[in-house]
């Protein structure tokens, strides 16, 4: 099964849109949302493409196969207008004989990473990968505004693969397997 992986969109319909062709190109079963879809919050100024009724309507429209974790911008009303479960703060799913934590990443210090393999977070809006005591901790960086230089980005997952890829064409710039 291929996943995609992918946190911090903001409302931006621009993004949101590259992101569905991407999923479509790449094939991938599963979308996994780490946050921040519909608001940019008070400390970012809003992406060029900030439409969140759009944003809503795309995503609502394969609602079906979205996993999603809830985001510090994420509110209540998001969960009365996504078809999806937006308001859990975190996730664990087994994919491949991985137990995987999904979190936005604002409380990653108090996660409990117990019995996981992998932790997937989102926030900084900055692509990683570290491991910390057996834990690969990675993030897909930003689909709106990223930061650091870093570019537009999401992740995949298959099998025990994951890559980072550049929004704008899909094109890999680090990977990482795990045996």
């Amino acid at each position: 099964m291929k996943i995609l992986i992918a946190s911090d969109l903001h409302g931006d319909a621009k993004r949101c849109e590259e992101l569905i062709m991407r999923w479509d190109s790449e094939g991938a079963e599963r979308l996994l949302l780490l946050g921040d879809i519909l608001y940019h919050g008070p400390r970012n100024d809003l992406p060029p493409g900030y439409e969140p009724k759009r944003v809503i309507e795309m995503l609502n429209s394969r609602f079906e196969r979205i996993d999603s974790v809830r985001g510090n911008c994420d509110a209540e009303v998001d969960g009365m207008v996504l078809e999806f479960d937006v308001l859990t703060a975190e996730k664990r799913f087994d994919i491949s004989g991985l137990t995987i934590l999904a979190t936005h990443g604002h409380h990653l210090d108090k996660a409990d990473f117990s019995g996981c393999d992998v932790v997937f977070y989102g926030h900084t809006h900055i692509p990683a990968k570290e491991n910390i005591c057996g834990v690969w901790l990675l993030n897909p960086g930003s689909l709106s505004i990223p930061k650091e230089g870093s570019d537009f980005s999401y992740m995949t997952l298959e099998g025990r693969c994951f890559e980072w890829k550049r929004l704008s064409d899909g094109s890999v710039y680090d990977s990482l397997v795990l045996q």
